[in-house]
């Protein structure tokens, strides 16, 4: 067994043994070429691509017992994704048989346990393996890698956390000493019988608005706080016909036709948001489902929002609204004061009894924990580094000072007009060249320049500035603590795939146990 301070510097040798991430022996190495750190969308297509490259001394490490990422923890009613499934599924690994539009929670996970299952990827998942650390060695050029089951060095350390997955908890005066019960909608109770309680929902994001109209009916009351009115705009959501389901299973071609017709389509999204005069004449579109929705004047004013659509992101509902204007729902706008033990107090006075907390706030977005535990060059940690020079990276994939560390769905990779999934295979396109030049050049690191990544955010800089992220009038979970955008991708997603389609050397500082000449090594 390879000792794990002992590291294989052969960057082009991979593993054939038949146990994953070992030798013949039945005791898994713990020396890798690749570790993955978790296993949603990004996790489990790093996996799928690995092995479809012949390469499978790779382990991913994840923290809970099941796959699937963001659709495995929120289970709360209602929970379905906006993007059209089509779209966010894999190219590589479509699925005939949705049943409607948009994927429900359920649908969406057992997708991708199926996909797990059918690549083949389940026996390199270290389940219950929480990533506790991970230290750049420059002195071997590998990641000395800590988890709650044990240590493991990589040459190459790959992050598929996501960004929304740690709840945002409040800092409420008071929410420490409820007495009542407290969940956040990412962590659904479901031994909590809610029927015939008086429910206090804080927040009216993306999961609020989702799961208010599967609550309310049973509820004795629901008390809704809200602090900035979303743009919602109607759900364009329909059952597969029995027509379709036979086309998507026996016409080749039809379904990524629907795939690729629903991209292209979303790019002119793209067009709209990033010209904030399009983007108001666009919030017609909600503001008419509002009107349409809402009759009451004094209600709709409440709910309409003072910021241009899509600064804050685009939700849709079709029965949202309804929801909110039946007898036993109160919507309160303004602020939370503080809670006491069994009631909350707003800041005009008013006391509400109530017996149930459910918090819809959110995710740390822009302070994703895992940069805490992740230290490069010299020990600095990436939360660290990030606070002295701002959230950023290069192609939203690499950082430098940390050698060897691809980020997937890092800074600037979210969207606010398509499928995540898009910019998750762009960047696994990306980490793979990388691979692919580091066997050809028998490279043990690859860090890109300060100045390549300062280039690029510079370019970001420029085509955020002005977009409707940027001058919509709105504060959201898209800017970090000092109002700048590290979140969104601000332009069309056939930029960033080109943008990542070659892994370009001369950005990156090379380096070899090998002594290479310079003109061969690249720059050094």
């Amino acid at each position: 067994m390879t000792s794990a301070t002992t590291p294989a510097h052969s960057s082009g040798a991979h593993s054939t043994s038949p146990h994953p991430g070992g030798d013949s022996g039945g005791e898994p190495r713990r020396d890798l070429r690749v570790a993955v750190i978790g296993s949603g969308f990004s996790g489990l297509g790093m996996a799928i691509r690995l092995l479809g490259q012949g390469i499978d001394d790779f382990l991913v490490f994840e923290r809970e017992n099941e796959v699937g990422g963001t659709w495995r923890d929120n289970t709360y009613p209602g929970c379905q994704c906006d993007v059209m499934s089509h779209l966010y599924s894999f190219s590589f690994a479509q699925n005939p048989g949705w049943k409607s539009t948009f994927g429900r929670q359920q649908e969406l996970f057992d997708y991708l346990r199926d996909v797990a299952d059918r690549f083949g990827v389940r026996p390199y998942v270290r389940f219950g393996h929480e990533l506790l650390a991970a230290r750049w060695d420059e002195g071997i050029r590998r990641w000395h890698i800590e988890t709650s089951q044990g240590e493991y060095t990589a040459q190459v350390l790959v992050t598929g956390s996501g960004y929304l997955n740690e709840p945002a908890i409040p800092a409420l005066p008071g929410l420490d000493g409820f007495e009542g019960t407290v969940f956040h909608s990412s962590r659904w109770n479901h031994e909590h019988d809610l029927e015939g309680r008086n429910v206090a929902v804080i927040g009216t994001g993306a999961s609020a608005i989702q799961f208010v109209p599967q609550i309310q009916p049973s509820v004795g009351r629901l008390d809704l706080y809200q602090r900035t009115p979303p743009w919602i705009g109607p759900k364009p959501d329909k059952t597969t016909t029995p027509l379709q389901s036979w086309l998507l299973h026996n016409v080749p071609g039809y379904q990524s036709f629907r795939r690729n017709f629903n991209m292209w389509g979303r790019e002119i999204l793209a067009f709209v948001m990033a010209r904030p005069k399009a983007a108001a004449k666009m919030q017609k579109m909600a503001s008419d489902h509002l009107e349409k929705s809402v009759p009451d004047p004094e209600l709709r004013a409440r709910l309409t929002p003072d910021y241009v659509m899509a600064c804050k992101r685009l939700l849709f509902s079709n029965n949202y609204y309804p929801a909110i204007q039946q007898p036993n729902v109160d919507l309160f706008t303004d602020g939370i004061d503080h809670v006491r033990p069994d009631s909350i107090v707003t800041a005009d006075g008013r006391e509400r009894e109530i017996d149930t907390i459910i918090l819809g706030t959110g995710f740390t977005a822009t302070d994703q924990p895992i940069a805490r535990r992740i230290h490069g060059r010299d020990g600095v940690r990436l939360r660290d580094a990030w606070k002295d020079e701002g959230v950023s990276a290069h192609r939203g994939t690499t950082v430098s000072g940390f050698p060897n560390l691809f980020m997937l769905l890092g800074p600037n990779t979210t969207l606010g007009h398509s499928s995540q999934v898009v910019m998750i295979e762009a960047q696994i396109a990306y980490v793979l060249d990388a691979l692919a030049h580091m066997d050809q050049r028998d490279l043990d690191s690859v860090e890109v320049r300060p100045e390549a990544q300062e280039a690029w955010n510079t370019r970001l800089a420029k085509r955020l500035d002005g977009t409707v992220w940027d001058a919509g009038n709105c504060r959201s979970w898209y800017l970090d603590e000092h109002g700048r955008n590290p979140s969104i991708w601000p332009t069309y997603t056939w930029r960033f795939r080109r943008e990542t389609k070659r892994f370009d050397p001369s950005e990156y500082r090379l380096a070899s146990t090998v002594n290479i000449p310079q003109a061969v090594h690249g720059r050094s």
